[in-house]
């Protein structure tokens, strides 16, 4: 599982580094969401998400029905404008999506989610904090975001300790470790006790090598110049 998440993830990044057309969605960046606990309420998870492009972001506001249809072209071009984040973060529209298409769940009880006024929908996207029952350890966050308007989207999601996941329209569902993540490293005392002798002898070839140079550089013949 984490082998498909990780090769996922690197397929995305490919991806991502192209630049992509307005109507190459939903191929183009793919959206992430970012997943935290509250530092104070122990209870509420923070859910953070953020459209791939612009033109999606039309796609999704033409599908709410905040934007006309002939926004988007016979082509499948989008015409995106300046001032289509700021009408669709404002509206209840895209609060109402959000709830829907993102739940928190802790032990099978959904948590109660609210969204958080978007000032910079575009680029900063949307954060929806959802309050559990109880301080939470463990929960299960699914994502539907824009699945229903293409199966092909795909939204990339991370969380505390470097957790990370790739959910898409046959996999939207994931479960979080919230409390006490710490980060991935490998401390394990063999392969700490193993890298010191490396390190010793590679210092110990260097020093070895270096001197080896200056003693050829002394041998070495110095040239002689006439009167």
């Amino acid at each position: 599982m984490r082998a498909r998440v990780l090769a996922a993830f690197a397929a995305a990044v490919l991806v991502t580094a192209v630049p992509a057309p307005a109507a190459a969605h939903p191929f183009g960046d793919p959206q992430t969401v970012a997943i935290t606990l509250d530092e104070h309420r122990p209870e509420v998870v923070h859910v953070r998400w953020r459209v791939g492009g612009p033109d999606d972001l039309t796609l999704l506001g033409v599908s709410l029905g905040l934007l006309p249809s002939d926004r988007v072209l016979l082509d499948d071009a989008v015409d995106y404008r300046s001032t289509d984040p700021a009408l669709i973060g404002s509206s209840t529209q895209l609060g109402a999506y959000l709830l829907k298409q993102i739940t928190v769940a802790d032990g099978g009880r959904q948590c109660v989610g609210a969204v958080e006024p978007p000032m910079a929908l575009a680029r900063t996207g949307a954060t929806v904090d959802y309050t559990c029952p109880e301080p939470v350890g463990t929960v299960t966050v699914a994502v539907r975001m824009l699945t229903d308007l293409s199966p092909a989207y795909r939204t990339l999601a991370t969380g505390p300790g470097g957790q990370r996941a790739l959910y898409d329209s046959s996999t939207d569902s994931h479960d979080w470790v919230l409390a006490g993540a710490v980060p991935r490293r490998d401390t394990s005392p063999g392969r700490t006790a193993a890298l010191r002798p490396a390190a010793v002898a590679g210092g110990t070839l260097v020093a070895v090598l270096a001197a080896l140079l200056v003693w050829r550089r002394l041998r070495r013949p110095r040239a002689v110049v006439g009167p």
